[in-house]
């Protein structure tokens, strides 16, 4: 059952500088596998996220240490974190070096994250009907 729920897969496009197809999940939101430091993590693409943030433990796991304590506005409330550059950042095809990950988040499974404005700008973003395609800048 937990295979037909899963989220499809984004579409990584080879041609040009590439693209990435984000086909839209059953509960509205888009997906796309990626990495933190080497850790798989499945983003969320959240575009009122100012940040990406990930769960303590994939921070743990992905050597996310030190940084400086941050105090984070969501939709559940505020919460306590920190802010720690990560060392790479992958989505697909795409390696981005540097990004500030925000640490503390808490949903669904610990492997999920939130990819938020710090990466999305990075892309020219455009939804088309149940699909998001994201081209490097």
């Amino acid at each position: 059952m937990s295979h037909l729920l899963a989220p499809p897969k984004a579409v990584y496009v080879a041609a040009g500088q590439g693209e990435l197809q984000l086909p839209r999940h059953r509960d509205g939101h888009f997906y796309v596998d990626g990495a933190i430091n080497g850790v798989p993590v499945q983003f969320m693409v959240d575009t009122g996220a100012s940040l990406v943030s990930v769960s303590d433990a994939v921070a743990q796991e992905a050597g996310l240490q030190g940084g400086r304590s941050a105090r984070f506005s969501t939709a559940g409330g505020t919460r306590q974190g920190r802010i720690v550059a990560s060392d790479t950042l992958r989505l697909a095809g795409f390696t981005l070096q540097g990004v500030e990950v925000g640490t503390g988040l808490n949903v669904g499974s610990s492997n999920q994250a939130l990819l938020g404005q710090n990466v999305l700008r990075h892309f020219d973003m455009q939804i088309e009907r149940d699909r998001m395609v994201l081209r490097p800048r």
